[in-house]
C-alpha cells in the first residue's frame, strides 16, 4: 500500500540515484584519466632526462651509461617521435613501414602536440630536440570508457521508456476494451425492448414506411453493438468486396447527412475482393465521412474513390473542408488527438488500429490545404 501510494516518488528517486550515480562514475573516471595522463607525463620527461645523460658522455660507461639505458628502453607502450636540432627523426612504438613515410610522420607530430605538450631535450641549457608524444593504447580505450557508460545508460534508459510506453498502452487497452463491451451489453437490453415494441407496431397498422426506417436504425444499433463487443478481440476476416461495402456504410450516413453535402463515388465496375472483417471497415468509412462533413461543416463536396491497383485496392475520401497542416498529418491518428470542442480524440485512432492491426494495410493523409479540403487514403491487400 505505501509503494503504490509513492510509486511515482520512488520512480523519481530512482532515476535521479540513478543519473548521480553515472555522474559520479564519469566524474571518477575523468580524474583517473588526468592522473594516468600526468603519469605518463612523468615517464615521458623521465626519458628526455635519461636522453640528455646519454649526451653527456661519449663513451656510454657503465656508472652513467646503465641506468640511462634503461630508462629509455623501458618505454614499450607510448608512441613518441624525437626530432633533433638538424632534423633527425627517430621514433618509438610506432609501424616501422609507415614510419618510413614522411607526410605520415608529419601528420602524426600535429596530432601528438595537439594530445599532449611537446617536450624539449636540453645540452648545457641548449635545446638539441624535441620529444612529441601521443597517448599510450591504454589511455586511449580509458578516453572512450565514458563514452560507452553514457551509450550503455541511454540504451538502458531507452528499454526501460519502451518497457513502460508498452504496458501503460496494454493497459490503456484493456481498459478501452473493457468500456466497449460494457457498452455493447449496456445496448442490448434496450435494443431487444425496440425490437419488441417495432413488432407491436407492426401489429397496429402503424405506417410501413415508419416501420423500415424504424427497422433501419435497430440493424445500426446492432451493427454498432457488434463493432463494439469486436473490440479487445481479434477479429475474424472474410473475402468481401470492398465496394459493395464501401457503399453500404456511405449510403447510410448519404440519406441522414444535410442536403448542403454533395456526395459523389466513383468505382471500377466488377468486384474487388479483399479479406475484411464487415462491421470494423464500416465503422473506418463511417468515421472518415463523418470527420469530412464536421470538416466542412455541413456544406461542401464529399467524393469517395476506389481504384484497383497491381495487389492492392486503394480507397480516397476526400473532402473540400479547413483542412489540415502538414505536422499533424501522422499526428491525427494518435490517441486522444481532436480539434473538437467535444472530441475524444479516438475515432481517428481506431480507425488507423482497425485498418493497419487488424487488416494488414495502411493509412494516411495523402494531401491537404488548408481551407481547401483534405484527401485520406486508404490501402488494403486483394484477395486471391
Amino acid at each position: 500500500m505505501i509503494f503504490e501510494e509513492y510509486k511515482n516518488t520512488f520512480r523519481w528517486i530512482m532515476i535521479v540515484a540513478s543519473f548521480l550515480i553515472v555522474a559520479l562514475i564519469l566524474l571518477k573516471t575523468y580524474e583517473f584519466f588526468q592522473h594516468f595522463k600526468e603519469e605518463e607525463r612523468i615517464k615521458m620527461e623521465n626519458w628526455s632526462f635519461a636522453q640528455s645523460d646519454l649526451l653527456k658522455t661519449d663513451n656510454l660507461d657503465v656508472n652513467l651509461g646503465d641506468l640511462p639505458l634503461k630508462v629509455i628502453t623501458s618505454n614499450q607502450t607510448t608512441p613518441m617521435i624525437k626530432v633533433d636540432k638538424d632534423g633527425t627523426i627517430e621514433f618509438n612504438n610506432i609501424n616501422d613501414k609507415r614510419a618510413t613515410d614522411s607526410t605520415y610522420i608529419n601528420k602524426l607530430i600535429l596530432k601528438f602536440k595537439q594530445e599532449n605538450t611537446p617536450i624539449q631535450v636540453t645540452l648545457d641549457d641548449t635545446i638539441v630536440s624535441t620529444i612529441y608524444y601521443g597517448n599510450s593504447p591504454l589511455l586511449n580505450k580509458l578516453k572512450y570508457y565514458p563514452l560507452a557508460l553514457i551509450l550503455i545508460i541511454v540504451l538502458f534508459g531507452a528499454v526501460i521508456f519502451f518497457f513502460y510506453r508498452s504496458n501503460k498502452n496494454a493497459t490503456q487497452n484493456k481498459l478501452w476494451s473493457g468500456m466497449a463491451k460494457e457498452t455493447a451489453h449496456q445496448i442490448g437490453t434496450p435494443l431487444s425492448s425496440l425490437i419488441g415494441w417495432t413488432e407491436i407496431l407492426k401489429s397496429e397498422q402503424v405506417n410501413p414506411d415508419y416501420i423500415v426506417e424504424i427497422e433501419k436504425d435497430i440493424n445500426r444499433l446492432q451493427t454498432i453493438t457488434e463493432r463494439f463487443s469486436k473490440i479487445g478481440s481479434i477479429p475474424i476476416l472474410e473475402r468481401a468486396d470492398i465496394i459493395k461495402e464501401t457503399i453500404e456504410a456511405y449510403s447510410y450516413l448519404k440519406t441522414r447527412s444535410s442536403k448542403l453535402v454533395e456526395f459523389d463515388m466513383v468505382t471500377p465496375t466488377g468486384e474487388l475482393p479483399v479479406k475484411l472483417n464487415k462491421q470494423l471497415y464500416g465503422w473506418v468509412i463511417e468515421n472518415l465521412v463523418k470527420n469530412a462533413i464536421d470538416a466542412m461543416k455541413g456544406r461542401g463536396k464529399l467524393s469517395i474513390r476506389i481504384t484497383k491497383l497491381e495487389k492492392n485496392v486503394k480507397i480516397e475520401i476526400e473532402d473540400t473542408g479547413k483542412g489540415i497542416p502538414k505536422h499533424q498529418f501522422k499526428k491525427i491518428f494518435e490517441p486522444g488527438f481532436t480539434t473538437k470542442k467535444r472530441g475524444w480524440g479516438l475515432g481517428l485512432s481506431l480507425t488507423k488500429r482497425i485498418i493497419e492491426d487488424f487488416h494488414d494495410g495502411t493509412i494516411s493523409v495523402l494531401k491537404s490545404q488548408l481551407n481547401k479540403g483534405t484527401t485520406i487514403q486508404i490501402v488494403l491487400r486483394s484477395a486471391r
